[in-house]
Order: structure tokens, then C-alpha cells, then sequence
């Protein structure tokens, strides 16, 4: 069959030979005749050319011209059908007259008559009927008068002609015109992105990779606001950086891709290209600092084996840490805390008990934190009370004042300006102390550099002009007013205090949304909203037209670039310029952080003895002095010795600073192409370091290549490589780093907010501290050996294994290869062989005692017996692989069968890993292959269906469980899908499913006890054969039949072959393991959706979380992807994606994290365009990732230590739920079923499985508990009377707070474990309570299952204890015993409430087939939302 021809193509085939000549005969004559007229008509005008130079026209005959509108339509008239005839008559009868003398001699008699004359004249010459004998330059001018007049007349083919004419010209005039404007605005574009050209760093020979502007590009069209996502195609973006652009280039490789740009659009894309420029210096100076860690990986491996110890790497980070500045260490973070560290290296108690907060990541985060958002606020309630105090007899001054303003406003003055350049300095000098605080907040939260100061605006007066001057020729936007301009500059400014003190009020307003977090999720929500965006920034109109899309900085040489597009008339905005930089200066002390660390390096240099740690000197320029003030302001102000007349001092010194670095700014005309005084080399070399690492595999494969010995071998290793699933990740073990992963670690701990000369210093001390001694280099070396050779063994053997399975059945008879082996050396090994099989553990006998062996089975015991032969093993297992390669003796007709085989099956498990978690793309490749091997191998037509068991829940009667046919082929899809088979009915497919074995009925219609779907099939068509197979999980079990039949064959008689029946085997087991891996992903995304629904509840300053999955590249030998599978917003509430977003990394050049994680299977912390980022990996079970989360915290630099630790409690019961699903695809692990919700199906136990695991979790810390722990408890109760008089008011509440936490929390356990305490008048009796809390109450609680039947208790009653208390309280109280029965508490409620609704609650997260996504939260029930 073909498809998808052209008609034309089509059409083309159907001519005959004579049509084709007939056409070409006529074309060629009608050729003839058209050049025929067109030679006429040019020997017509050169005749005229010719007649006029010879008579020249008479321009006497213009007279005869005029539009008077009367006369028009008769004038026309006469001069086209009378006058050119009747003027040529008179001139020849007056002509007449004067020849014969009739003026003169009038008294003579003649018979000449001039009326008869000129009828005669006129009669005779005739232009109808006479040949025209040539004109006069009177005529000639007569008729051009004529054709001039008829244009005038209405409704008439000329004057439509002529109107046609005009509104052509006019449009083309109007074309030109507009082709003039787009030349002159292309090329004021073309001049503003080549003076944006400038703005980036260039390599050597002042170029940039093409890549990085396609990046650029990409993620321009990406944004939503534009909807511009289908020019993302247009790209093409390259694999490399070698293809380079130059200022030409560039700008012609932009302007190609914009041409349709509206105005405000380009604006966008400048500011664009602006902050793109200052992330690609963040990218090039994080592939600076990668590079010295790959050099020193490179150092360190003295023995080229490739990897790293981690403990002694971690060791040494733990001494550099300790050994370096205290300022130095808050930009650094904490080895000892994870992720440096596992979960599984961390103890139960201190993982889920430990609640001090020193062991945050960065030092002295929460107390720092929360120590300025107490000042914020004390300050806060003093200018709101000052203003209180003032506000009467302000009140009559400001009217006053204003009334005089608009009087002034009215004559043309400028003075309407004063009254806000007043307010505004009144504002600054009240709120001074308060913006000082606002800029160690900032600080403090680590936006110093990066985050927000990568989206500041971009440099100075050269850039705006050339945007002022492209919006003027654009826009026609014309110069803008003085007054109002100023008064939208002013007028944020003086309401910047306000607006940032309603923004922190209304933000603790909101923080109770989620578990009650309002006392520390405001605070720090209210840091995050002020940072530089959401604060009184956010609030200015102008600021954000000239500021880049998050309204950051960068670099004190940023600050005046953001002042400068506000001078767009500098006579105009005089008053303003004295305050902006005072906000400015204050705005970013967060940006001083680096200069501050080399100063403290130097003073803490002596008293350091290690050389590692030396920083070396550098001149003081103005913006170091400008950081060192700052900074003491910043230490000033922690102290709390800093006074407000102080703080005005200093801040007009910031003032007259910021001053003079505008001065300077302003003659600058490009940036530095140096980072910390480095140049850019040209190259990313670490971008992608895979490059670098050591690929064994291939490396052995190579090898292998090589070998004569292997020949047959070659093609299928070859395919074994081709067939790879996703290459380039490394696999975490825990006790060595590869390249990628030391290179991550390391640029992890620095972080991204120290220089450069931490890292060389860095590299230093490692350089020195790695040592390792003869015997740990024997031993990596050993273990690289080993290593090694186990790669070799394995391609070798599951080369052998394919090679052995022609028909690709994926297992070999035991019986076979032991008869097989037994030849080997003649015989004479048969005794070792036999001792290995006795140590070899095999599967299971299938029905009729065949032990089958699959790839695994077999490499395992072929070790064995190679372990139990004498001699070197790997020179032994290369001798038996090249013993059994020969003796199996494949024909070719064979080995090109199992090369297509391979393929096919290899189509059907690469639909399932790039299908995006649906199952349909499997159906399809399993059909598929189906289909055309019975082509190609069977010569026959094949139809086929795979049924799956269901519990039979409708009709019982007919069987516990039934057949559903989910999938079949295209034709017998209106007869079988979705048809049910009971038990009761005909057919063998049950039978197949309690045998467990195949079934070939070779003639159906013989049969008897075949069920045929298609019942308008008459009998004597039911012929053909039919095969039936079992289709099995890890552990053997039942879960489905494929059957195939051959009744759409037209062959009467066309069965099944050994060869055939053992591929479909094959066949049935690839779909198996690609069934098994969708559904294992899907309950895997089952399980982060509960996770993540827990985790929202107790953080609130989570911006939004991305779950990605890696999957193979579409590309063929491409690096893999990453698809975005569900995005959970601020809400919690989750959007599962039907067709996932596929992300590439070459795409990711700004935002390479995520392809960081899953390169080196560790946790990154990054920043990007202001946003901080905390990307974890979900891990296989073999240290790889198979996907990550991606937490976006937003502007905060990280999040409290209790938030922290709730997400290392999240990740790590998640991480633990994808092993257990993993393990059980694989058959490692048995299934466990702990909660009796469990049995209830595989989908209800995924969405419960993240609540069991974290319930064992704590089981498990209880058990470790004491009986002291608890008797502290109840030791803890107090008197109120009686402590009324010792304590305070404060502390006396706080106590009796605590009694209380203590109190609903015990109650609430209690209440779980003895419901029948509901009733009794022990529940309103503490000491009567506390009396259930004895040495049983830990094995009760451990033993207790919320979701079992008999559980029946009051979740009302128990809410009322336990949901009455935030997490926040909790955690203050800091008491593990507390904190463990909270958890405890907490999990059973949502088992309990899960149970309770187990049907609706519960469902597969993924959308149907109608559905373009689905919204779902858990638990509690799941909120679905179509679209």
C-alpha cells in the first residue's frame, strides 16, 4: 500500500503520451501569437515616436480642456466622436475659402457652398470607414485631451481605469513608504542589538557560540505571555558550540527570527537579551569553577581509575569548613548535613527527633532570619505609632501645603514637584533604620549575588538611548512631560514604606493558609515579597519599564544602570536624583557579601595556621570601599548600637557614593569580558562534562571489537550498545565519586555565591590533604580491574545468551545448556559444572518440568561454573563463551532472524520508557511486531488481542475473576475490545491461565471449545489456528493471556511454528516487563503526589514543585531527556500532564540543574533568574536517577531548618516507596503488605504507600525510645495558682501552651489506642488518663493499623486534640517524644480518612484518553479536574 502521495503525482502516472505532445504544440503556438501582438503593438508606438518628431503637437488644443461638471459628459463626447473630424473639415473648407477668394471678392458669383462642403468633407472621412491617413498635431493633441476628459467622466471604463490607477499608486506609495519605515526600524534595531552585542562576554576572537543565543531565543518564545512556542522549531538549535557568531551574525541571525516584532515586543527581547547576558556570565564563571574541580579530580586520581574515596572527600570538605572565616562559612555549606550526608547515614532519632537548629545547611540561618524579622517588626510598631501621634496636626499642614501646590500647578510652574520630593525625604529619614534592616534581610538570605542580582537592569545611557530612539521612530511616541514623568517616578517612592509595611502585614495575614504556619511562613514571606520585587519595586510603574522581568541587580556597577533609565530628562527629574540612590545603596548591601569574605580572609589569615585558606590581596576600587561601608552598616545594625542620626549620616554618605559611581557608569561603554580578572577562553568544557568520564562499557565493547576470538559476537554487542536505555548517568554506591559526581559535590558545598579564589583555594587544600596510601592505590586499582572485567563478562555473556536465543523467546532451557557444557574440554570438566550447580539457586520448574533461565539466571551461572574451573577466570570465560559461540553454529538465515526479532522487541520496551507513563504506545509496538514478523517470518496473516484479569465484582457467580480484553488489532477491534470472558463461557484462555504454559489449537474449527468474538462469521470461515500465552510478572504470576490466530488469513490451513510460538513467548514477556515498568511509574507518581500533598501542609514557602522523569532521546545515539511530567502550584494542587513537555539538555544551557541531578544522581541547590532551586533526584536501585523533583522555594536562599527537615523526611519516605515499587518489578523483592488497605489493589496500595512507609519510620523511632522520655512528659504539668506568682505573663502562657500541647497529643494517642475511652469519664480526668501511658503503649502503637475493620474510633473528637496545634508550635516545643506522636497522629487521620473513602479517594493520577491533564491532591480524596 502507499500513502500520503501527492494527487499530482498521481495524476502524472494517468497521462497519456499523445496529450503531452498535443499540449506542448498548442503552448507553442499560442507562444507565436501572443509575441505576434506584442511586435505589433511596439511598431504602432515607434510609428508615433516617428510622427511627432516629424509634427509636433499642437498645444492650442489644451483649450479644449475643462472638468466643468455641465459641459463634461458633451464635451467628452464631441472631442471623441465629432471635433477631431469636424476641425480637420473647417480648417479645409476655410482653406478652401481662401484659395478661391471669397472673403475678398465676396460680391462675385460662385457656386461654392461651405455647408455642403463640409458635409461632403465629413461623409467622406468617415473614421469608421476610412483609412486613417494620419493626424495633425492638433489631433494628436485633440486626442490626449480627449482620453484626459474621459477619465472625469463618471461610470464610464476610463474613469474606473483611472480610479484602479490611483488607488494603485497610492498603495504603492503607501508600500514604500512603509517599506522606508521597516528599513529604517530594522535598522535601528539592527544598531540596538548590535550595541547590545557588546553586552556579552565574547570569546578571543569577540564571538559567542550560536548556541547560547538559540538558548536565548528558545526561551524567549517560551513564555507564555507572547505565544510565540511554535517559532521554538524554527531553531533548529545546534549539539555543539564550535558553529560561533560574530556582532554581523549576530544580528542577522536575531533579526531573522523578529522580523514580525511589534514594537514592545523588540523592548521585551532587548530586556531579554540584557539579563540573558548577565546569566551567561554566571554560566561561563560556573564552568570556571567546574573546570578547576575537574583539573583537580584529574590530580587526585593518581591511579586513573576514575573515581574518588567519598569519605576522605567528605572528611576533607569537613576540615575546610571548620578551618574557614565565619563570614566565609555562611556563603559555604555544611558538610555534615545532607545532602552531603544520606538518609541512610543518619540515625532515626536524629533524623526524625533532631530539632536543633545549628545543623541547618548554612550556619546560623534561623537565628539570623528570625533575628530581623523581630527588628522589622519592632521597628514597624514604632513608625506606626509615631504616626498616629502626628497624624492631627500634620493633617492641617498638608492641606495647606497642598492647596498652594495646585495653585502653582495651575500657573505652569514646576513647583507642583516640591511637595513630593518633600514627602519622599521626609519618608526616607523616618524609615532610614528600616530599609538598613530590609538590606541585611536581604543579606541574610544569601541575594547577594545570583538570584536576584542576574535580572537587574542592564547598563546605562548607551542601551537606552538606543531604546528611547527606537521607540520614538516605532511607537511615534513623541518626547515625554516633565511633570507627569516625575510625578510616576516620585510617587512610588513615597509610598515605598507603606507599601512594604501593608505587604509584611497582609503577608502574616496569609500565613496561617497551610497547617498553621503563620508565625514563621509569614516572616519569612514577608523577607521573600519585600526581596526586590514584590515591595515597593513591584509597586513602581516607571522602574518597571526600564528594569529587566524580575527587577533585580547585579553588582554595584548594576545600581546606577537602574537608576539611569529614570534621567530620561535629567533637567526634568533634578529633585529625585538626591533620593533614589539612598534606596538603591541600601537596596543592595546584599551585593557587597564577596568583598567582605576577602577582607575577612585577610584578618583571619594569621590566626588561621593552615595556607590553604589564604586569599590572595587585591586593590580596594570604589566598590570594595563602597561594600566595606555597607557591611559595617550591616554589622552595626546586628549589634543594635546603631542610632537613627547615625543612620542618616551614612546614608547620605551612600548617597554621594551611589553618586559618583553613576558619574563613572555613565562613560562606560562596555562591559569587562574578564570574570574576577579572568578571561573566557571561548570554550564550556565542563558544560557537559560526560565527555570527560570514562565510559566503560563502550570502552570493553571496543576492545572486544578488536578480537578475532569474538567475530561472531561483534553484531550483536553492536546492538547491544545501539539498544542501550539511557546513557551518561552515574550511579550513586556511597562509597566513591566518579567524575561528574566529585565535580557536583564540590560545586555544591562552594555554592554559587563565592568568587572564584574560594574554589582555587579549595583545590589548594585538597591538593595537599588527599593523600592515599600504597595499599588504598592497590586497592582502587584492584576494584578498577574488577570493574572492568565484570563489564567484559557481561557483554560477552548476554552477547553469548542472544546469540544462543535466535528466536529471541528471552530464555533458555536448563536441560540444553547442560548438555552443552558437559562437551566442553571433551568431558572433562562435567565435575566442576555439576559442583557449580549445586551452589546455583534456579527458578522454578514450569509446567512439564522445563527450567528456564533467563539473561540473568544465565550469566549467574556460568560465573559459577567458571569460578569452579582452574585457572585465570577471565581467561576461562573467555574460553568457554568462544567454546559455546562456536558450537552453537548459527546459520546466517537465523542470525538475520534474530536480528529483526531483537529489534522488534527492543521497539516494544522502548514505546514503554518514552511513552510518558500511558500504555497505549506499548499496545501499539507489541501489535506491531506481532504483525510483521508473521510477514516476514510466517507468510501469514495474523489478528491479536491481550486480555487482563479483573476481580468480578458484578457477577460473582460467574467466577472470582474474568478476562477483559483491553487491547487488540485495528480489524477485530469492533468484535473484541473490551469484551468480557467469564469463566462459565467457552474458550482456553482460563485454562491457560491456570496452566500457566502456551496452548497452540492448530485448527480451531476442530476444536470444540473455542470462543469466537466475531459472531456474523460464518462456520466455514471459522477456520485458521489459534495460540494462547500466559502472561507473567517477576514472581511468575498470572495477570493476563495474548492470544493469536490466524482466521483473517486466506490460507485454510496455516499453523503456528516452533520458531513463531517461541518468539510470541518472547513476545509476551518483553510486553510483560513494558507493562509492569508504565504501571511501577505511574504508582511511582502515585506516591510523590501523597508526598508532596503532606509536605504542602507543613511548608508554605514552596513556590511550586516540578516532577520530571529521564527517558531515552527520540534521537538516534543522543544524549536522554527529561519529561515534565506534573507541576504542583502554590495551592498544592497538582497538574499531571497527558502528553508530557519533552525537555533536551541542549536547551538547558541557563538552566542546566536538572540535568545535573540526573547526570550525577546527587541533590543540587541553584539559583536561576532569582529563583532558588532544590533539585533531588528519585534514584533506581541502582544509584541512578530515574527522575528529580525540582522544589522552587523562590527568592528565599532556603528554607527554615524545621522546613528542611520535613523535606528530608518527604524524600526520604519517597525515596524508600520507589525502591520497594522497583524492587518489586524486578522480582528482588517480595511484596509486603503491612495495612490491610494494601490488599485492596495495586493503585489504592501506591496511594497509600507513602503514609505506610513513614508510619513504619516511626514505629521504628519509638521502639527506640525510653520510658524516661515518656515520664518526662508527664512530670510536665503545672499548677496554674500556683505558678502564677513565679512566672511571668509571657512565660506563664507559654507554659500552659506546652501543658496543653502535651495534654491533646497524649489524649489523642490514647484515644487511637482505646476508643472505649470515648465514653468514660476517665476522657475529662488527666490524671486518670495519663495512667493508660505505661510500657505498653509504644507496642500497642506500633502494632495499631488505622486502617484494618475493627478500628472504629471518633475522628471528630481526636481532630479536636491534635489539628488544634501547627506544626510550628510543635517544633518550638522541641521535645521528640512530642514530635514523633504528631507525625504519628497525623498519618493514621489521613489512613483512616482514605479508608473511609477508598473508592473515590484513591485513583490512578494519570488522564484519560479525552483529557488533555488532570488535577489531583492527596490524601483525603482526590480533586479531579477535566480540561
Amino acid at each position: 500500500m502507499v500513502f500520503n502521495l501527492d494527487q499530482t503525482v498521481l495524476d502524472s502516472k494517468l497521462e497519456q503520451p499523445w496529450t503531452k505532445n498535443l499540449f506542448e504544440r498548442v503552448e507553442a503556438r499560442a507562444q507565436v501569437m501572443q509575441q505576434k501582438i506584442i511586435d505589433k503593438d511596439n511598431l504602432k508606438k515607434e510609428l508615433e515616436k516617428k510622427a511627432e518628431r516629424k509634427i509636433p503637437k499642437d498645444n492650442l488644443a489644451q483649450e479644449w480642456f475643462n472638468t466643468e461638471n455641465m459641459t463634461l459628459n458633451t464635451r467628452a463626447y464631441l472631442l471623441d466622436k465629432l471635433l477631431p473630424t469636424l476641425v480637420v473639415g473647417v480648417e479645409n473648407m476655410l482653406m478652401q475659402v481662401e484659395k478661391k477668394k471669397l472673403l475678398s471678392e465676396a460680391d462675385i458669383p460662385t457656386k461654392f457652398d461651405p455647408i455642403n462642403y463640409l458635409g461632403e468633407y465629413l461623409m467622406r472621412n468617415n473614421p469608421y470607414y476610412t483609412k486613417d491617413s494620419g493626424m495633425s498635431g492638433y489631433q494628436r493633441m485633440m486626442r490626449d485631451v480627449t482620453e484626459d476628459l474621459k477619465i472625469h467622466v463618471t461610470n464610464t471604463v476610463c474613469n474606473r481605469v483611472s480610479k484602479m490607477k490611483e488607488k494603485v499608486k497610492e498603495k504603492q506609495k503607501q508600500r514604500e513608504h512603509i517599506n522606508e519605515v521597516k528599513v529604517k526600524v530594522a535598522n535601528t534595531r539592527k544598531q540596538a542589538l548590535q550595541e547590545q552585542f557588546n553586552e556579552w562576554i565574547l570569546d578571543p576572537k569577540g564571538t559567542i557560540p550560536l548556541i547560547v543565543i538559540q538558548n536565548v531565543l528558545h526561551d524567549f518564545f517560551q513564555k507564555s505571555d507572547f505565544q510565540l512556542e511554535a517559532r521554538c522549531k524554527e531553531l533548529n538549535i545546534a549539539d555543539s558550540i564550535e558553529r560561533r557568531l560574530n556582532t554581523m551574525e549576530f544580528t542577522e541571525y536575531i533579526s531573522s527570527h523578529i522580523e514580525d516584532f511589534k514594537s514592545e515586543m523588540f523592548e521585551e527581547l532587548l530586556k531579554h537579551l540584557c539579563h540573558y547576558a548577565d546569566e551567561f556570565q554566571e554560566v561561563i564563571k560556573k564552568d570556571m569553577r567546574r573546570e578547576i574541580f575537574a583539573e583537580l579530580f584529574w590530580y587526585c586520581d593518581h591511579g586513573k581509575v576514575g573515581f574518588l574515596d567519598r569519605q576522605r572527600t567528605l572528611a576533607l570538605l569537613e576540615t575546610f569548613y571548620d578551618q574557614s572565616p565565619k563570614m566565609l562559612r555562611r556563603l559555604l555549606r555544611n558538610p555534615r548535613q545532607w545532602p552531603f550526608i544520606e538518609f541512610e547515614e543518619i540515625e532515626l532519632p536524629e533524623f526524625w527527633g533532631d530539632m536543633d537548629n545549628q545543623k541547618h545547611i548554612y550556619e546560623d540561618f534561623d537565628n539570623v532570619l528570625l533575628e530581623i524579622n523581630k527588628l522589622l517588626s519592632e521597628k514597624h510598631a514604632r513608625k506606626k505609632q509615631s504616626k498616629l501621634l502626628n497624624n492631627s496636626e500634620d493633617q492641617h499642614k498638608h492641606d495647606s501645603h497642598r492647596k498652594s501646590t495646585l495653585s502653582e500647578q495651575q500657573t505652569g510652574t514646576i513647583a507642583g514637584q516640591e511637595p513630593n520630593t518633600d514627602l519622599n525625604e521626609d519618608q526616607d529619614s523616618e524609615s532610614a533604620g528600616e530599609q538598613e534592616l530590609y538590606g541585611e534581610s536581604i543579606t541574610a538570605q544569601g541575594q547577594h549575588k545570583g538570584s536576584t542580582m542576574r535580572q537587574g537592569s542592564r547598563k546605562g545611557s548607551r542601551r537606552m538611548s538606543v531604546l528611547e530612539q527606537h521607540k520614538g521612530l516605532t511607537a511615534e511616541r513623541g518626547s515625554l512631560k516633565g511633570s507627569r514623568r516625575m510625578s510616576a517616578i516620585e510617587e512610588p517612592h513615597k509610598e515605598s514604606s507603606e507599601v512594604q509595611e501593608s505587604s509584611r502585614e497582609s503577608k502574616t495575614e496569609q500565613g496561617v493558609h497551610r497547617g498553621s504556619v503563620a508565625e514563621e511562613g509569614s516572616s519569612r514571606e514577608s523577607l521573600t515579597e519585600q526581596g526586590v520585587h514584590r515591595g515597593s519595586i513591584a509597586e513602581d510603574g516607571s522602574r518597571r519599564e526600564s528594569i529587566t522581568p524580575k527587577g533585580s541587580r547585579r553588582g554595584s556597577r548594576r545600581m546606577s544602570v537602574i537608576e539611569e533609565p529614570r534621567k530620561l530628562s535629567t533637567e526634568e527629574q533634578e529633585p529625585t536624583r538626591e533620593i533614589i540612590p539612598e534606596e538603591q545603596d541600601i537596596d543592595s548591601t546584599s551585593q557587597s557579601r564577596e568583598g567582605s569574605i576577602l577582607r575577612e580572609s585577610k584578618k583571619s589569615r594569621e590566626s588561621t595556621p593552615f595556607e590553604h585558606i589564604e586569599i590572595p590581596p587585591q586593590e580596594k576600587t570604589e566598590e570594595q570601599i563602597n561594600t566595606e561601608g555597607k557591611l559595617f552598616m550591616i554589622s552595626e545594625l546586628q549589634e543594635g548600637s546603631v542610632s537613627s542620626r547615625r543612620d542618616r549620616h551614612f546614608l547620605l554618605y551612600l548617597s554621594e557614593t551611589a553618586k559618583k559611581k553613576l558619574q563613572k557608569d555613565k562613560s562606560c561603554e562596555s562591559r569587562s569580558q574578564k570574570i574576577e580578572g579572568k578571561s573566557w577562553s571561548g570554550e564550556l568544557l565542563t558544560c557537559n562534562l560526560k565527555k570527560y568520564a570514562k565510559c566503560e562499557d563502550e570502552e570493553q565493547a571496543n576492545l572486544i571489537y578488536g578480537n578475532s576470538r569474538f567475530t561472531d559476537l561483534h553484531s550483536i554487542i553492536r546492538n547491544i550498545q545501539s539498544y542501550k536505555e539511557v546513557k551518561g548517568r552515574s550511579a550513586f554506591n556511597g562509597v566513591s565519586f566518579n567524575l561528574l559526581q566529585f565535580v557536583q559535590l564540590l560545586e555544591t558545598f562552594v555554592g554559587e555565591d563565592t568568587p572564584l579564589s574560594v574554589s582555587e583555594n579549595l583545590t589548594s587544600f585538597f591538593k595537599r590533604g588527599y593523600v592515599e596510601t600504597k595499599e588504598e592505590k592497590i586497592c582502587a586499582l584492584e576494584e578498577a580491574r574488577q570493574n572492568t572485567s565484570r563489564i567484559r563478562r557481561g557483554l560477552l555473556l548476554e552477547a553469548l545468551f542472544q546469540m544462543w536465543d535466535s528466536d529471541g523467546s528471552g530464555f533458555l532451557d536448563l536441560k540444553e545448556v547442560d548438555e552443552l557444557l558437559y562437551t566442553y574440554k571433551e568431558g572433562m570438566e562435567k565435575e566442576a559444572i555439576k559442583r557449580a550447580k549445586l551452589h546455583t539457586q534456579f527458578p522454578k520448574p514450569h509446567p512439564g518440568h522445563e527450567v528456564r533461565l533467563s539473561s540473568k539466571q544465565f550469566q549467574k551461572y556460568i560465573e559459577l561454573v567458571v569460578s569452579e574451573l582452574t585457572g585465570n577466570e577471565d581467561l576461562v570465560l573467555e574460553s568457554l563463551v568462544e567454546f559455546l559461540m562456536t558450537t552453537l553454529n548459527r546459520s546466517h538465515i537465523e542470525a538475520l532472524r534474530n536480528s529483526a526479532r531483537r529489534k522488534w522487541l527492543h521497539q516494544i520496551q522502548r514505546a514503554a520508557e518514552t511513552s510518558g507513563v500511558s500504555i497505549e504506545p506499548v499496545y501499539t509496538e507489541t501489535f506491531k511486531a506481532l504483525t510483521q514478523d508473521a510477514q516476514v517470518h510466517g507468510n501469514k496473516k495474523i489478528s491479536a488481542h491481550i486480555s487482563l484479569l479483573e476481580e468480578n465484582l458484578l457477577l460473582p457467580a460467574r467466577g472470582s475473576v474474568l478476562l477483559r480484553n483491553v487491547a487488540c488489532t485495528l480489524d477485530d477491534a469492533p468484535f473484541v475490545l473490551n469484551k468480557v470472558l467469564y469463566r462459565d463461557m467457552k474458550g482456553i484462555s482460563f485454562t491457560v491461565v491456570d496452566g500457566g504454559k502456551p496452548i497452540h489449537v492448530p485448527q480451531v474449527q476442530h476444536h470444540g471449545n473455542i470462543f469466537f468474538w466475531n459472531h456474523s462469521r460464518k462456520k466455514t470461515d471459522q477456520n485458521g489456528s489459534f495460540l494462547a500465552l500466559p502472561l507473567q510478572d517477576a514472581y511468575m504470576r498470572i495477570f493476563g493471556v495474548l492470544a493469536v490466530d490466524t482466521l483473517r488469513d486466506p490460507q485454510k490451513i496455516n499453523i503456528f511454528l516452533l520458531h513463531e510460538i517461541r518468539f510470541y513467548q518472547g513476545v509476551a514477556n518483553v510486553f510483560s516487563t513494558a507493562f509492569h515498568y508504565v504501571h511501577s511509574r505511574e504508582h511511582i507518581l502515585h506516591v510523590v503526589i501523597t508526598g508532596i500533598s503532606w509536605l504542602y501542609d507543613l511548608i508554605p514557602g514552596i513556590t511550586s514543585i516540578t516532577t520530571y522523569f529521564v527517558e531515552p532521546s527520540p534521537e538516534q545515539d543522543s544524549d536522554y531527556v527529561l519529561r515534565n511530567m506534573m507541576v504542583t502550584g502554590s495551592l498544592g494542587l497538582t497538574e499531571v500532564h497527558k502528553n508530557p513537555p519533552t525537555i533536551f539538555r541542549k536547551t538547558c544551557i541557563f538552566r542546566d540543574f536538572l540535568f545535573k541531578c540526573t547526570d550525577s544522581s546527587e541533590v543540587i541547590v541553584s539559583s536561576v533568574y532569582g529563583e532558588n532551586h532544590i533539585v533531588i533526584p528519585l534514584r533506581e536501585r541502582t544509584g541512578e536517577a530515574l527522575g528529580a523533583l525540582d522544589f522552587n522555594i523562590g527568592r528565599s536562599k532556603m528554607l527554615f531548618y524545621r522546613e528542611f527537615k520535613d523535606l528530608q523526611k518527604m524524600m526520604k519516605v519517597t525515596q524508600a516507596a520507589c525502591y520497594e515499587i522497583l524492587g518489586e518489578l524486578s522480582g528482588e523483592i517480595e511484596k509486603k503488605r503491612v495495612l490491610e488497605i494494601e490488599n485492596a489493589g495495586e493503585v489504592q496500595r501506591a496511594g497509600v504507600l507513602f503514609f505506610r512507609i513513614m508510619l513504619q519510620e516511626l514505629q521504628e523511632s519509638l521502639r527506640m525510645l525510653t520510658s524516661m522520655n515518656f515520664v518526662s512528659l508527664l512530670l510536665y504539668d503545672y499548677d496554674p495558682v500556683a505558678q502564677s506568682e513565679s512566672l511571668a505573663d509571657s512565660q506563664s502562657q507559654e507554659f500552659g501552651d506546652n501543658v496543653k500541647l502535651i495534654h491533646d497529643t497524649l489524649m489523642a494517642v490514647i484515644l487511637f489506642i482505646h476508643p472505649e475511652l470515648e465514653l468514660s469519664s476517665d476522657l475529662e480526668n488527666w490524671d486518670k488518663s495519663k495512667l493508660y501511658i505505661n510500657r505498653y503503649l509504644v507496642e500497642n502503637i506500633c502494632a495499631f493499623d488505622p486502617t484494618a475493620k475493627h478500628v472504629n474510633i471518633n475522628l471528630k473528637l481526636i481532630g479536636e486534640y491534635i489539628r488544634g496545634h501547627s506544626r510550628i508550635e510543635v517544633w518550638k516545643f522541641g521535645n521528640t517524644v512530642i514530635e514523633y506522636l504528631y507525625h504519628w497522629s497525623h498519618i493514621c487521620l489521613a489512613l483512616i480518612e482514605l479508608n473511609t473513602k477508598l473508592n473515590s479517594a484513591i485513583t490512578p493520577p494519570l488522564p484519560s484518553k479525552t483529557d488533555t491533564c488532570v488535577y489531583a491532591k492527596m490524601p483525603g480524596g482526590s480533586l479531579l479536574d477535566k480540561c
